[in-house]
This record gives structure tokens, sequence and C-alpha cells, in this order.
């Protein structure tokens, strides 16, 4: 088993991911406040109203609340394991693609591309696939397809994260919007070091993740298979 580089890795010890805090609690509010207006109002009413809508409303709001904090859960997660030439999901959900495909934005040839598809029931949280460094971050505005549609690696509103391994490969790793998610939240800051372990960033609802490796790299998953986020190999690199 190779050395593992020495770090301090600044792993984010929360259950509910820092995006979600308060629109939970905001929600939350909304929820109750919204209750309380119709149980007082009801009553001025008829009495048995309350007894015949506030299960309704009360079991809407509570079903509303509990698929937000399904969403923004984060699982504490550690890699068991060497890190050295692995490349590890950047984040749940199923694989949708695994092929080569021309790359002409930056690396200007052919590339091994893996995408990770997240539906909404899926934890959100961005990990980073490889230990290296952050050599870049850019943001691109764009349209909102469907996130599984092969155009929407290009055309969607994304960002672009190109690490380099400790041995020199490039790696981009790039979040992308989906038709519902309208915000990428990338912590990833240019010339930082980066690890497996470490939060990449955050989508908001369904959306994607791609993956961009050296042809040189050996891809470990196959179509539709699921993927764990930081626990999960997807590829190993020469």
């Amino acid at each position: 088993m190779g050395e593992k580089i020495q770090r301090i890795k600044k792993l984010k010890k929360i259950r509910i991911h820092r995006e979600g805090t308060g629109e939970l609690w905001y929600s939350g509010l909304t929820i109750l406040t919204i209750n309380l207006v119709l149980w007082f109002a009801l009553g001025t009413i008829h009495p048995i109203a309350r007894h015949i809508v506030m299960p309704v409303t009360c079991g809407i709001g509570a079903f509303i609340w509990l698929s937000m904090l399904n969403f923004y859960r984060c699982p504490i997660r550690y890699f068991n394991g060497d890190t050295e030439h692995l490349v590890v999901a950047p984040a749940d959900g199923k694989i949708v693609v695994v092929e080569e495909v021309d790359e002409h934005v930056y690396f200007h040839d052919k590339r091994l591309m893996i995408s990770i598809f997240m539906s909404p029931l899926n934890v959100h949280a961005n990990w980073f696939p490889v230990d290296g460094k952050v050599k870049f971050v850019k943001h691109f505005n764009g349209n909102y397809h469907k996130a599984w549609l092969p155009k929407a690696s290009e055309e969607n509103e994304h960002a672009d994260i190109m690490i380099e391994t400790p041995d020199g490969q490039d790696i981009l790793v790039r979040q992308i919007a989906g038709a519902v998610a309208r915000r990428i939240v990338t912590y990833a800051k240019e010339d930082e070091e980066c690890y497996i372990d470490e939060h990449l960033g955050f989508i908001k609802l369904g959306s994607r993740v791609d993956v961009y490796l050296p042809m040189t790299a050996r891809a470990c998953v196959t179509m539709n298979q699921p993927t764990t986020g930081d626990q999960t190999v997807i590829a190993k690199l020469a």
C-alpha cells in the first residue's frame, strides 16, 4: 500500500448540510405559522372543521419539511484505505455515462468521461474525487436541460474544477445544474490542496457531476450502477 500524502483533512462533521440549515429553519417556521393561523381561523368557523382540515394540512406540511430534511442530509464519510491513484465518486446517484469523449475546451483530446446523475432523493453534497491541487475553478451560465441529457454537460449552467494529482495528471470535475436545480455551490479554491473526504461543493435538487479522466485511466463502474459519494471507486489512474 502506497504512502498517503501527509495532510490535515478539513472534514466537515455535520449531519445537515450548511447549505440547508437556513432554509430548514425558515420553512419550518413558515409551516408552523400557517398551521397556527389555520387552527384559529377554523375555530371561528366551526370547531369540527379543525378536526377535518388540520390533520391534512399538518400532514402536508410535515411531508414537505421532511422531504427537505432528507435532501439536505449530509452523512459523515471517510474513505477506508489508500487513495493513491484512485478516483472516488464525487456524488451519490447512479452512473449515466461511461465513455470516451472528445474534450475541446481544456484538453483538446480524448478523455474518459464518467457521469453521475443525482435525483432529488440523493444526498447532494459533492466530494473531491482525487487528492491533489486545484488548478482553477470556473463558472459558466447556461441553460437548464434535464441533467441526464448529453447536451447538459456543455450547455447547462456548470462549474469546472481542474485538479492536478500528485503525479501530475489533470482531472476535470464538472458540477452541472439540471432542469430543477438552479444553484451550484463550489467550495474548491484555486491553488488550494484538496483531498478525498473533503467537500467540493453542493448542488440543489436534481443535477449531475461529470469527471474527465486521462485515457490511461481504467473505469471501475458500469452504466446505471449506484454510487455513494466518497466511497465508490469509479476509476483507477495509471
